[in-house]
């Protein structure tokens, strides 16, 4: 996702340095995954799912730009976990509505209850 337009901004590795300390992450480990790229391993339960793509969408508006790539790559990372690209976009608007683009907790289950209920 940090590469889908093109640039890494250094907003963008802190926020990945910050999620990998919090899941055990070495900063070699993250070096590696930078150098050495994998396909992420699919999530199963819906609140790992929900979790993960909020992940991406936080890591895609963290330098505060929201590229017509990174919509792309984000809805297609979305159809791989059994995703609909109207929930990316209501969140994205969503997002639009706050100051800081963090939707909370609760609004972000809204949109999802929407579409899967």
């Amino acid at each position: 996702m940090v590469v889908a337009d093109g640039k890494i901004n250094p907003t963008e590795v802190e926020f990945i340095q910050k999620l990998a300390k919090r899941m055990d992450i070495s900063d070699r480990e993250v070096i590696d995954l930078f150098e050495n790229p994998e396909p992420s391993p699919i999530a199963f339960s819906e609140v790992e799912k929900i979790t993960h793509f909020y992940k991406l969408i936080l890591m895609m508006n963290i330098d505060n730009e929201t590229h017509i790539d990174e919509v792309v790559a984000l809805k297609n990372f979305g159809l791989k976990m059994g995703i609909r690209p109207g929930v990316a976009d209501q969140i994205l608007y969503k997002m639009e509505t706050y100051e800081d683009k963090v939707l909370p907790a609760e609004e972000l289950l809204k949109i999802f209850k929407v579409y899967y209920n």
